[in-house]
């Protein structure tokens, strides 16, 4: 299944509701589950970002679904990447011209 990283900001309705996150966290995963992807990892981070999240889904649009989803919650807003793994980019690589 593919990799996605999810960098996470939180918003003001967010960080007023803090303590609510590791519900959350567990709302998320049971979401995933149902649609077939996995959130791996949440971490929480200093810096640009307040939060890391990896998951693994499907395909794209199946990431973007739930991508939207959790964000429509307006707790938190997010930039999600693809990410290849080492094998992926090899074969990536091997396949220029």
């Amino acid at each position: 299944m593919p990799t996605y990283i999810a960098l996470l900001n939180y918003t003001q309705k967010g960080m007023e509701t803090f303590k609510q996150g590791p519900e959350r966290r567990a709302a998320a995963k049971k979401m995933f589950a149902a649609a077939g992807a996995n959130l791996k990892a949440v971490y929480l981070t200093m810096g640009r970002c307040d939060a890391v999240a990896i998951a693994e889904a499907p395909d794209d649009a199946t990431m973007a679904r739930l991508a939207l989803a959790g964000c429509s919650q307006g707790f938190l807003r997010t930039e999600t990447m693809r990410a290849f793994t080492e094998e992926e980019t090899d074969k990536i690589v091997a396949s220029l011209p």
